[in-house]
């Protein structure tokens, strides 16, 4: 026992218990829509013609997506364990940013999976923020 899985605490503060569900929530989203670029289990919905484009030039790539999908899986483990953690969010931020500025941009219809999982990413990284103090000194 490492003493950081708050699991073993039954008395959690609110915080700690909003940071346990979202980062379960988190995690599991990250490996399911990750695994989902492999195994294709739950259609693509029809996006507009840019977004379509776009998205056909990140598979068309040959290695982008098989290396988002990689990121997501690999990043949505280390959280579901809460091992890396915040080595993992600061690796997914820019993935995320990005899915959420292609719905935004490109197909609106689905910016509220991205941007909730954006939330979710900035909630963790913030509820972890001394883990970044370093990063951040000049």
């Amino acid at each position: 026992y490492n003493g950081d899985d708050i699991c073993m605490n039954q008395n959690l503060s609110p915080m700690n218990k909003a940071q346990l569900i979202i980062r379960i929530l988190f995690g599991l989203i990250l490996v399911i829509f990750g695994s989902n670029k492999f195994l294709h289990f739950m259609p693509m919905p029809p996006m507009p013609e840019a977004a379509g484009a776009f998205m056909g030039a990140l598979v068309d790539s040959g290695y982008l997506m098989t290396l988002v999908a990689l990121v997501e899986i690999v990043a949505g483990v280390s959280i579901l364990i809460n091992k890396y953690k915040t080595l993992a969010l600061v690796i997914l931020l820019p993935v995320i940013l990005n899915a959420f500025l292609f719905h935004l941009f490109l197909d609106l219809s689905g910016i509220a999976g991205s941007a909730v999982a954006l939330m979710m990413n900035l909630f963790l990284m913030y509820a972890n923020k001394e883990s970044y103090r370093s990063l951040l000194k000049s």
